[in-house]
């Protein structure tokens, strides 16, 4: 059992939590993920390391809702332990040194690109985040991200905060500039964003890295549910990545792999509000 220790509401649909594992706290590093699981019959989910104390042994993980299993977790509390957690999982990401890099976020994406940006600012790189979301409320992570940045530019595709737009329109812009061309481009949040942020770096030259987030399940390579097409290989997520070269990514059947059981999900959402209404919790 995993104790929590603080809850934060960072939106309606995202929770950050600080657990007690000092294990998983003593070997992470950046790009590196966990899976958690709550009850005997819970899903098991990933999520990437946010941030991590070896010296007090703890984790912080954000979560956004998207089915049973995930509004499960967040729903507990601080004095709440989650079932299972295991980890450090995957290849920790390629920090080389270079001397300037841009660190795109989409969502919630802020959260596991933290620990990237930390380790090339760490490094003494230049390091330029660009953070966007639909909105302002949908916004998160921006303190700890500006901590470790020379810059950061907030886009919200509503305009509500910051440039009214997509990431790739201020990521446009440096590209196009020798003065603030980057070295680097590292990028994690939604799929659509990722693929954008390697076609905009694609003619350039530049080395991208991105995120993948397909289905997984054991998070050791022997079940094959998150291969992915990278370079025309199939690899598997869970033990050569999650983080893969941008221009070798074959998001298109990235995309058709993560749709695969949107319909059960729905059920299943939909199954437990029911059950939690007729049992007056909701």
């Amino acid at each position: 059992m995993y104790l929590i220790l603080e809850k934060k509401i960072l939106s309606a649909t995202v929770v950050e939590f600080k657990v007690k594992a000092p294990e998983v706290a003593a070997k992470a590093r950046p790009g590196h993920f966990i899976i958690v699981r709550h009850g005997e019959r819970g899903e098991r989910i990933p999520l990437t390391i946010a941030d991590w104390d070896s010296n007090n042994g703890t984790l912080d993980i954000v979560i956004q809702i998207v089915g049973y299993s995930t509004r499960a977790i967040c729903d507990l509390n601080p004095g709440d332990s989650i079932s299972d957690l295991v980890g450090p999982l995957g290849q920790p990401a390629v920090i080389d040194p270079v001397k300037s890099v841009i660190c795109v976020a989409g969502g919630i994406g802020a959260a596991p690109v933290f620990p990237q940006a930390r380790a090339y600012h760490q490094l003494g790189a230049k390091v330029t985040s660009i953070l966007g979301a639909r909105s302002a409320d949908l916004l998160t992570w921006q303190d700890r991200l500006a901590s470790v940045s020379d810059n950061l530019i907030i886009c919200t595709d509503d305009g509500s905060a910051g440039e009214h737009g997509m990431v790739t329109s201020p990521l446009l812009r440096m590209l196009q500039s020798d003065a603030e061309k980057p070295e680097r481009v590292v990028a994690i949040g939604p799929v659509p964003m990722m693929r954008a942020v390697a076609e905009a770096t694609r003619p350039y030259g530049i080395k991208t890295y991105v995120s993948l987030n397909p289905i997984m399940i054991d998070g050791t390579g022997m079940c094959g549910g998150c291969r992915v097409s990278v370079g025309g290989q199939t690899l598997f997520c869970c033990v050569d990545g999650p983080d893969f070269d941008g221009h070798l990514v074959d998001f298109d059947s990235l995309i058709n792999r993560q749709r695969a059981y949107r319909t059960l999900e729905k059920e299943a959402l939909e199954h437990h509000c029911r059950c939690t209404k007729e049992a007056g919790e909701c």
